[in-house]
């Protein structure tokens, strides 16, 4: 879904991934609403779980993002890279791979790239 502004800017927006809607718009400066690049970056960032991340990592990619973080098997059981849309919003993302006990992703996380 997408409502266009009289003067083009995009005022709502709706992006479904998977059974989640995420809704998004253009910056609009005389409502408060303004993108990480006209801030000077984001205070947060969105973490979104996928069926297949490489594909999801490749399709956002090939959509004008940019990778910060290749994708690769994380110490926590979850496979994980990170992008910056075009509009400046960070987003990682993810498949579960496996199941871990806290104890397991401690052990794990003392020797995490060394």
């Amino acid at each position: 879904m997408r409502i266009t502004q009289p003067d083009g800017r995009v005022g709502h927006a709706e992006l479904q991934i998977g059974d989640s809607i995420i809704m998004m718009a253009d910056e609009f400066p005389e409502m408060g609403v303004r993108s990480p690049k006209t801030l000077g970056g984001s205070p947060v960032s969105i973490h979104l779980y996928v069926d297949d991340v490489d594909a999801m990592f490749r399709q956002a990619i090939a959509a004008g993002a940019i990778e910060k973080r290749p994708v690769a098997d994380q110490f926590y059981g979850d496979r994980l890279g990170g992008i910056e849309d075009p509009f400046g919003h960070t987003w990682w993302i993810s498949t579960h791979k496996e199941d871990l006990s806290p104890e397991e992703i401690e052990k794990r996380a003392a020797t995490a790239g060394h």
